[in-house]
């Protein structure tokens, strides 16, 4: 599972490369976060971390949605056949080169990531507790401050009485 999220990441990077259009851009990024998420669940104990990088990057795509919608919403959308069949079959054969391979190549350090992992695990069940201790308690107030702050001030920003973003005809 872990080589087809990653090789599933490097061809979405590739198809994030050719990609133009802004919703296409937004859509090949959610699904690039998607299999990101999943592989940092894969990585570390906790499912947290994974699920607190989704959400973040979700806000993100909100706002980048927001914004491309009311800045560029009359922009048509191309669908290249030709390209698509490219990159399936591009897939196709990347997949195919992972499933024939030896297995000695693929799991040489099977026991070196098994002996990383358990050091890994032990070290993961302190990482929500070092967070909010006291070297990194201040940095955690200052954050949620700031992001508050933030918060407030572009709602203060923003007249509600003026519609959307952008001024229309």
């Amino acid at each position: 599972m872990y080589q087809f999220l990653t090789l599933m990441c490097s061809f979405l990077t590739i198809n994030f490369i050719m990609t133009n259009h802004p919703l296409a851009m937004g859509l090949n990024l959610l699904m690039m976060t998607i299999m990101i998420s999943m592989l940092c669940s894969f990585m570390t104990y906790s499912y947290w971390f994974s699920y607190i990088l989704f959400l973040i990057m979700m806000g993100g795509m909100l706002i980048l949605f927001l914004y491309v919608t009311s800045l560029a919403s009359n922009e048509l959308f191309k669908f290249n056949w030709l390209y698509l069949i490219m990159m399936l079959m591009f897939l196709m054969i990347l997949m195919s080169m992972v499933y024939y391979m030896d297995n000695f190549f693929w799991f040489i350090s099977n026991i070196e990531t098994m002996n990383l992992n358990f050091y890994t695990n032990l070290e993961n069940e302190n990482n929500l507790i070092k967070l909010y201790n006291n070297p990194t308690m201040n940095m955690t107030l200052l954050m949620i401050n700031y992001l508050f702050l933030t918060l407030i001030i572009v709602v203060k920003l923003t007249n509600i009485n003026h519609g959307p973003l952008r001024q229309y005809n």
